[in-house]
């Protein structure tokens, strides 16, 4: 476990599993910010949803 990084991407409870979820998280919360400012809308109603 010495020569394992947190950015390696492993399947299961890993120490590199925090970052990928928060790098996920952020991409997610940026589209649906970007779809908000570019349709007006949110991001429930730009799919129809609501």
């Amino acid at each position: 476990m010495e020569n394992e990084t947190r950015n390696d991407f492993k399947f299961g409870f890993t120490a590199g599993a925090e970052n990928w979820n928060g790098r996920l998280a952020m991409i997610g919360f940026t589209a649906a910010l970007v779809i908000e400012l570019a349709s007006g809308q949110g991001l429930l109603h730009f799919w129809g949803l609501m």
